[in-house]
């Protein structure tokens, strides 16, 4: 559950499974488990060497860390000679009189801890400090601090000469012991003796271990956070990631993200409330984005101060974008609207996943304040994602939500999907036939070798003729005995209709054709029972051109019932372009949700996905965008 996000899918279908953007793979989870066992001297994995692995390879996955334990602070002694053993014993000796927390002892305990003394440190790379901030022990961290223990000692990162060195401890400071512990007077009491608010970070370093801001800021500690903001601690500051496989995959995870992440609503405006460092006049988000659309005018006649006050606010809008990305990926929708009402602009993956979100929980008003923000995405933004995830979502809370708000504003959105380009032309299909008679000869007795007997009236035609025109007349002429005239009843086509089939075959195309509209549907049908694909397709056209706001769900319905796709594309088109027209009108609304489940179109709203994803692709994804007109 940690790895895996299911997200929402049509009715009827599987859940489709996501995984992690950079997902390690399974020997990295394995290799980096162990690590953590051997360094407890066990001999398997425990669940806790699980979710301690999650935190390194999962950023933003929210494990709490492994407790320090009195016991944990020792090991076993290695392969040792009598005097190192000796001394190796004297100091765990030392640590264990520090670690009962009498302060009496202080003095005996550090004579024995050998030649650095109070500054000693474990097989797990920690000093007294440290273990007493983990304690939350004052009144020792006091007297340490007062017999000159460093408050600013770090972890070490190398195991050579302290091999048991947890990885998620390495460069940790006894503040950030103190902070990860939530021990808010041993904070207070470590950064009144000045100890650097930022850890074990360096001005100009790049950062791999957390600040105690963003430890603060992660677990929603607010006292910490308000605390250490007071003393001048930056929430810009991120961590690099490092997993084996990449660097950063997300950017850096600064405090802004992580209270994000971890859905810490109070802490996050407390670290939006606070200023940068050094700068007493600091640009509104506002003014951020407007430094972003007028830089191509301007830098050139900024003075330094002013260049490096624009930079300031692009780094904090990256940052709040970083934080925008992390709190919807996450299902913290309130957060995200925050950030949002900033002025940060919305990217398409944050909206769907926000969307998603606020379906799922069944928040109706957020719902509709979202797709109402859909028209603020760029077109750039309309990537692979909004066929694979957005079409689906969508098309399902219009299935689910027969709300007439959220029903016009999913209209607006398909609208603006398929774009301002005309719907694509069907085309004439020429077709040149292999026979062809004189249209004298259509319908005379003279000559004439097999008769069609259409609403009891006789109609005489060539075997010449209709043997090479489809198969379905090859089928019908088949097996029929050798005799002078062969007399073909044909029950299901009216004799007019019949007529304009085979004035279409003696004369060899549509030219002569002169076809009603109340005609027009009977033709097509039985164009497609005779299987003349030209005179089907001459239909279709003529069908498209009728096409309006009044007809156009009769001309469907007809159009499903002889299965007739690429007639039933187009009408799908010309109700995607004007579904806002459409929503409206009741015949359109019964033909969305009251269609019984063994209509031609009962799955519409499935064929009306379908025709948008194709319509996207070719208008914003393929290589020669806009082909499809």
């Amino acid at each position: 559950m940690m790895v895996w996000g299911y997200v929402g899918s049509t009715a009827g279908t599987n859940c489709i499974i996501v995984p992690f953007l950079v997902l390690p793979p399974l020997m990295e989870w394995i290799r980096v488990s162990v690590a953590h066992a051997e360094h407890r001297r066990s001999f398997s994995v425990d669940s806790d060497d699980v979710r301690q692995a999650a935190r390194l390879l999962l950023p933003g996955v929210d494990c709490e860390p492994r407790q320090l334990k009195t016991d944990d602070c020792f090991c076993a002694s290695r392969k040792l000679d009598a005097a190192s053993t000796e001394a190796k014993f004297l100091q765990d000796l030392g640590f264990r009189m520090l670690n009962c927390g009498r302060t009496d002892l202080v003095k005996q305990a550090v004579n024995l801890l050998g030649p650095d003394g109070i500054n000693s440190m474990s097989e797990q790379g920690m000093t007294p400090l440290m273990y007493a901030c983990v304690r939350g022990d004052e009144a020792m961290v006091q007297m340490l601090l007062d017999a000159g223990a460093d408050i600013n000692s770090e972890v070490p990162n190398t195991v050579h000469k302290h091999p048991s060195v947890y990885p998620e401890t390495r460069q940790g400071t006894p503040l950030t012991f103190a902070v990860s512990h939530g021990h808010v007077p041993v904070v207070q009491l470590l950064l009144d003796a000045r100890a650097n608010v930022e850890g074990s970070l360096q001005d100009g370093m790049e950062n791999y271990t957390e600040t105690p801001l963003q430890l603060a800021s992660a677990a929603g500690n607010f006292e910490l956070v308000s605390l250490l903001l007071e003393r001048g601690a930056d929430p810009m500051v991120g961590t690099m990631y490092r997993n084996g496989i990449s660097t950063a995959p997300q950017g850096d995870m600064n405090s802004y993200s992580l209270a994000a992440a971890h859905g810490h609503r109070n802490v996050f405006r407390k670290l939006l409330s606070q200023t940068e460092k050094g700068k007493g006049d600091v640009l509104s988000l506002e003014e951020i984005l407007a430094e972003g659309t007028e830089e191509e005018r301007g830098l050139g006649e900024r003075s330094p101060s002013q260049l490096d006050l624009v930079r300031t606010g692009k780094a904090k809008l990256k940052a709040l974008r970083e934080a925008m990305y992390h709190s919807s990926e996450h299902g913290h929708v309130d957060i995200t609207i925050d950030i949002r009402s900033l002025g940060v602009p919305w990217t398409l993956h944050t909206w769907l996943e926000s969307l998603r979100t606020c379906f799922l929980q069944h928040r109706r008003p957020l719902i509709q304040g979202l797709l109402k923000e859909f028209s603020c995405i760029e077109e750039e933004e309309y990537t692979q994602e909004l066929i694979t995830h957005g079409l689906p979502l969508l098309f399902q809370i219009l299935r689910a939500s027969k709300n007439e708000v959220i029903s016009q504003q999913l209209s607006v959105i398909f609208t603006q999907c398929y774009g301002p380009y005309p719907i694509p032309k069907l085309t004439e299909i020429k077709r040149k036939q292999t026979s062809r008679l004189d249209p004298h000869f259509l319908n005379n007795k003279e000559m004439s070798d097999v008769t069609f007997l259409v609403e009891g009236k006789p109609f005489y035609a060539h075997k010449v003729l209709l043997f090479t025109a489809s198969n379905r007349f090859k089928s019908l002429l088949a097996n029929r005995p050798a005799a002078e005239n062969t007399c073909i009843e044909i029950s299901h086509v009216k004799y007019n209709i019949f007529m304009l089939v085979m004035q279409y075959l003696y004369c060899g195309g549509t030219e002569h054709l002169h076809i009603r509209n109340t005609e027009i549907m009977e033709l097509l049908s039985a164009a497609k029972f005779f299987q003349l694909e030209a005179l089907q397709r001459h239909c279709e056209i003529i069908c498209s051109k009728n096409i309006n706001t009044e007809t156009c769900v009769e001309i469907y319905n007809h159009t499903k019932f002889l299965d007739a796709p690429d007639l039933a594309s187009y009408i799908e088109g010309y109700f995607l372009k004007n579904m806002v027209v459409l929503i409206e009108l009741e015949p359109f609304k019964a033909l969305l949700y009251d269609m019984p489940p063994d209509s031609p179109t009962s799955d519409i709203l499935l064929d009306l996905e379908k025709t948008l994803a194709i319509r996207i692709q070719s208008i914003h994804l393929s290589s020669s965008k806009g082909s499809i007109v």
